[in-house]
């Protein structure tokens, strides 16, 4: 078969069709951020731990494949594996969706089975942690896979001036969804029983809810976001087996030898797996520490995260802006600093106190989507052109595939101190290695070294 030589579509579109895309690109942040609060950060956390306390023996203990796990350490457990899968499966959907230039097929695949699982859910009852973990990792790792396609295509749909304010869109949007179906949710559980429903039954409601929004909200992008021919690269391009999962696999080796090329960008995932690592831990456990250390119902927990959803827009937007007079990289270690206080004053923080959270969950809003945003807009300045969903695989490796350090950490602490409060303490760790990295990153000299153009402010 002869290579296709048709040179990457990228930044040749006009204004008014790059905005069409953008719009449509957008709206996966709205369909799949749900799962993200809803699911990982609200409900299946203190859900899937009851379960398994339920299944547990009298020592607190259940035993999945002969391995005893403190019921209280499974959900952490779950979430880390999930992550591991993810490790193995985001290189080789990046590097075929790279080498035959078709994102969308395999961006559509790994949403809906994400999705497919998150709706499963509904059937987690009883004592079946069992299936609540096996959903769990699929759920997650799918969101995984599919963040990493969707991410990809910000430098192909936004020029080098337009992506921070781009990226920052995208999170405004996706915390406005999860923060309208919290509503609904908070509506829901808060009055399950004027709805004839159990407490169990309404959390499972919730759940599979979310799924069902993922899928549905998923066909916007899908829609608008366009597949581009591709030039091949390197050896083999002209092989019959383009595309295929070998040859996916050989682009990726191929992959990781260019990377090497490009230190100050491998130096920059180095910071952003550290400091994600935590942010990701904190997201996810924050509803088992609310409901287990400190005593807090679940309508309290979703009443916080609610309120993370919406001062996170404006974190989003906020930052966005501070970025355009100091720089990303500045304004990512602002955030950095901001999220170690936070972790002190959460270890500190009393037990039934909602008003003490729900400040310290303000304080996380305004920092999470923000944090986020700029780093995935300071990434795509650092990704050579052609290359970007192979790319955007290792960083969203560094962003869910590698964040199994934190929750691992995080479960361990507690199964061996049975204290939520030092497991939380440990993730400062971090955030402080994480600041100190990604200080160290010359991120001018990374931008000319990838052969892209170094914007004025960075």
């Amino acid at each position: 078969m002869t290579a296709d030589t048709t040179e990457p579509e990228e930044h040749t579109a006009p204004p008014a069709d790059r905005r069409r895309e953008q719009r449509g690109w957008y709206f996966y942040d709205f369909a799949c951020s749900v799962y993200s609060t809803s699911v990982l950060t609200v409900f299946l956390g203190p859900y899937l731990t009851s379960v398994a306390k339920a299944a547990a023996d009298a020592e607190g203990f259940v035993h999945p494949l002969g391995i005893p796990v403190r019921a209280g350490s499974l959900f952490a457990y779950a979430v880390s594996a999930s992550l591991v899968v993810a490790v193995f499966a985001m290189p080789l959907a990046g590097a075929v969706a790279d080498r035959t230039g078709r994102k969308k097929p395999l961006l559509a695949a790994s949403a809906y089975l994400g999705a497919a699982a998150t709706t499963g859910m509904f059937f987690l009852e009883g004592q079946r942690y069992l299936l609540g973990a096996f959903l769990l990792i699929v759920a997650n790792a799918s969101f995984a896979v599919a963040m990493a396609l969707y991410n990809a295509y910000l430098p192909q749909i936004a020029e080098p001036h337009e992506r921070d304010a781009v990226s920052s869109r995208g999170w405004a949007f996706g915390y406005t969804s999860g923060a309208l179906v919290l509503v609904l949710n908070l509506i829901l559980y808060s009055g399950h029983e004027s709805f004839g429903l159990s407490e169990g039954t309404a959390v499972r409601i919730c759940l599979a809810s979310a799924g069902l929004w993922w899928g549905a909200f998923a066909l916007i992008p899908l829609r608008r976001l366009r597949d581009r021919r591709v030039q091949q690269h390197g050896e083999g391009s002209g092989s019959g087996s383009e595309g295929s999962v070998g040859g996916g696999w050989r682009q990726l080796m191929a992959t990781l030898r260019d990377m090497r090329r490009h230190p100050l960008t491998l130096s920059f995932l180095l910071a952003y797996l550290v400091y994600n690592d935590g942010v990701q831990t904190v997201i996810s456990q924050a509803s088992i520490y609310g409901s287990e250390e400190l005593g807090l119902d679940q309508t309290t927990l979703i009443t916080a995260v609610l309120l993370v959803q919406v001062l996170a827009v404006v974190g989003a937007l906020g930052m966005g802006r501070m970025a355009r007079s100091y720089g990303a990289k500045r304004t990512i270690l602002g955030s950095l600093a901001v999220w170690t206080l936070i972790l002190a004053a959460g270890y500190f923080l009393p037990a039934d106190a909602p008003v003490a959270f729900f400040c310290l969950a303000a304080a996380i809003g305004l920092v999470l989507g923000g944090s986020q945003a700029l780093s995935r807009s300071l990434f795509s300045h650092l990704v050579p052109r052609g290359k970007e969903a192979e790319y955007f695989s290792a960083y969203e490796m560094s962003d869910r595939g590698l964040s199994w350090l934190g929750p691992l950490v995080f479960g361990l602490a507690y199964q061996l101190t049975g204290s939520y409060r030092d497991a939380i303490i440990s993730l400062v760790i971090f955030f402080a290695a994480g600041f100190v990295l990604l200080a160290r990153v010359p991120v001018r000299r990374a931008v000319a070294a990838a052969g892209n153009p170094v914007p004025e402010r960075i």
